[in-house]
């Protein structure tokens, strides 16, 4: 467990409505289990899509998290830059939250702690779901880009033969959180062919 001032690793974890829930909860699992403190932001279609395709409410979403923050809580401690949080990832993220990260439009919880996210100079993970990507797409994953974001599209790697598509996200979830650069745990790199 990688430790900052004498805490646990702290990790804002945002779920939007693209397809790709699965990468949210499978990611608040793993943080968990990796001694992390996690803070949850769950938007009202993020909420229906993990109803929609894992099938939990609202409450067993939360329960994944150490703490559990709503969209409207423009007041929550993540709002604030003095609030020490080491890294956020957005996971799915949708093409309206990157476009609201990208011009710091920041009309609730989620964005704002985007936004504070990037301005305090911390890694900020956006693991967008879409496809195929327009012009307005390519041009906020640039901007987030330049502000010191990181576009992460969970494309899956078949390079390690997976068996399943639990092994498929939970390669992508490890690669998310490599990305963090908190040293949870020891990367799994490649060795070639």
């Amino acid at each position: 467990m990688s430790e900052r001032a004498g805490r646990p690793a702290r990790v804002i974890v945002g779920l939007t409505g693209a397809s790709g829930a699965v990468y949210g909860v499978r990611l608040l699992q793993r943080l968990k289990a990796l001694g992390a403190q996690t803070h949850l932001v769950c938007t009202p279609a993020g909420l229906l899509n993990v109803h929609h395709e894992l099938g939990l409410d609202r409450e067993a979403l939360s329960a994944l998290a150490h703490q559990s923050h709503g969209i409207g809580e423009v007041g929550a401690c993540i709002a604030s830059g003095s609030f020490a949080v080491d890294a956020m990832v957005i996971a799915p993220c949708t093409m309206k939250t990157l476009a609201a990260v990208a011009h710091g439009f920041g009309d609730n919880l989620l964005t704002r702690a985007a936004d504070v996210t990037l301005k305090e100079r911390r890694r900020l993970v956006l693991m967008v779901r879409e496809t195929p990507f327009n012009l307005a797409h390519l041009r906020n994953m640039t901007a987030v880009t330049e502000m010191g974001g990181i576009i992460f599209p969970p494309l899956p790697a078949f390079y390690h033969r997976p068996a399943s598509i639990d092994e498929l996200v939970d390669d992508t979830v490890e690669r998310a959180i490599e990305l963090l650069a908190l040293d949870l745990a020891a990367p799994r790199r490649w060795a070639g062919l």
